[in-house]
């Protein structure tokens, strides 16, 4: 391998750790508004407006991923990463120096559509590399970010609001784990994916196959919903009902999980191991579920011990990944409803433990989430083709639209329906609409589960089997070939 291949690893490795984080870390708000909103549950009819403009992140990041996706597999992925850097960092600049709604909103636009871009930039750059174990890594760090990004933003908010988000503040965070300074978790993650970006760019990656215009139009399927599910998301916040809201929720399902089912055995974007409907589980059972957990926790001291149950979860999820690529034969088909399997034993956990739970507790329900999740989308990755994983993506944050919507509005009807005065009221109303939730994520983990099955049991088409990406050796070279 020459010197040039062994920088484009290094940094293709560098990249599926610290990009997926990244973009998770976009998703929470970094200021005081979020921690305000995490002491009051997050479930006050009248969304303020700072509130308002920091929740703008997912409505750009859902419709922006469909465009650059097709803008990845159109132009070289290694040029396409670097503008969604430049957008992220210009996002995380612009919050500093905000000082009305308008300018927070346009910093958190910013930051939504860089993350957007970067995600499925970094996943082309890492199917260039051919592994599967580099698939595992980024499916894995991609749950881990999603566990961990609420707690990692409150605690920022915490210990100084969106000022303590300024990239310029930590120059050496690039060096050091997100988790360990939890107040520059999105800037750290930014600049060890600046790291990354250059050894790639300074590297040499293998092109995959060029794209067809079956493809491109299949994989940009998902902007359109996604765009009108910004907006509703964005009215949904001025004055809705909790009961509207929740039906915004289901539509947001509906929008994610239908395109998933019909694209499941297509021959330009579908997979073996339904990949999109796993992303469908991995949006909606990792951030809506984990997030209300880190809100009640959260304090102005920015207790660590807090941290280290959502930690164990991400680390549940890598491990769970890597898992999934060492699997050969029937354990790789049977890791997919064995993910879901886990997730619905995190759920029902969540439901016998108090609220808010005690760390060895919440580790109880953060580590078999993260390990189901992480297990289940790393296996559904190792026989599909690029276009289908990044249609994955386009229909990944739909859902976690739908799951917040969900759990926020549940909690938000139940605080209308009571009315609490002292803070122990509170939190009885936020754990009896949190417990809502979680049977109604129960029962969507098992439709999902049975979902991804349906389309895993019948053989999958040939053309699938030959296009397969991330596997090794002579494999993989056979499948850019015959792509």
């Amino acid at each position: 391998m020459s010197c040039r291949s062994l920088i484009a690893a290094a940094g293709t490795l560098l990249l599926a750790l610290t990009v997926p984080p990244a973009v998770a870390l976009v998703l929470p708000g970094t200021g005081p508004h979020v921690m305000a909103a995490a002491r009051a549950g997050t479930v006050d009819a009248r969304v303020a407006g700072p509130a308002l403009a920091a929740g703008l992140a997912l409505p750009a990041l859902m419709v922006t991923v469909p465009l650059a996706a097709v803008l990845s597999r159109r132009f070289p992925a290694r040029a396409v990463l670097p503008a969604g850097l430049a957008c992220l960092a210009a996002g995380l600049i612009g919050v500093r120096f905000a000082g009305t709604v308008p300018q927070v909103a346009t910093a958190r636009l910013l930051q939504g559509a860089g993350a957007g871009i970067m995600l499925p930039a970094s996943l082309v750059l890492v199917w260039q590399r051919r592994g599967r174990v580099l698939a595992a890594v980024w499916a894995g760090s991609l749950v881990a970010g999603l566990l961990v990004a609420t707690p990692l933003a409150l605690h920022a908010a915490a210990r100084g609001g969106d000022r303590a988000a300024a990239p310029f503040l930590w120059p050496a965070a690039a060096a050091l784990p997100a988790a360990a300074l939890p107040a520059a978790a999105l800037p750290a993650a930014a600049l060890a994916a600046l790291a990354a970006a250059v050894l790639c760019l300074a590297g040499r990656n293998e092109p995959l196959p060029a794209s067809k215009h079956a493809e491109r139009s299949q994989i940009v399927l998902p902007a359109a919903p996604a765009a009108g599910l910004a907006f509703l998301a964005v009215a949904s916040a001025q004055d809705w009902s909790p009961g509207a809201r929740l039906l915004v929720g289901c539509v947001a399902l509906a929008a994610a999980l239908g395109p998933a089912l019909a694209a499941a055995r297509d021959a330009a974007v579908g997979s073996p191991l339904s990949c999109a409907v796993v992303m469908v589980t991995a949006g909606l059972l990792t951030f809506p579920l984990a997030g209300p957990l880190a809100g009640p926790l959260a304090g102005p001291a920015g207790e660590a011990g807090t941290l280290l149950p959502f930690g164990a979860g991400g680390a549940a999820a890598l491990a769970g990944a890597l898992l999934a690529a060492a699997l050969t034969g029937r354990g790789v088909r049977a890791a997919v409803p064995a993910g879901h399997a886990l997730v619905l034993v995190a759920a029902l956990a969540a439901l016998l433990v108090p609220f808010p739970p005690r760390p060895p507790l919440l580790a109880a329900v953060l580590v078999p989430l993260g390990l189901g999740v992480g297990l289940a989308l790393a296996a559904s990755l190792r026989d599909a083709r690029v276009g289908a994983a990044l249609f994955g993506l386009g229909v990944c944050f739909p859902a976690v639209l739908a799951g917040q919507l969900m759990a926020l509005s549940l909690q938000a009807g139940r605080w209308q329906q009571v009315g609490p005065d002292t803070a122990g009221e509170r939190l009885s109303v936020l754990a009896g609409g949190y417990r809502q939730w979680l049977v109604l994520a129960c029962a969507l983990a098992v439709l999902l589960a049975v979902a991804a099955w349906r389309p895993a049991r019948r053989p999958a088409r040939g053309s699938a089997r030959r296009a397969a990406a991330p596997s090794d050796g002579a494999e993989a070279v056979s499948a850019a070939s015959a792509g």
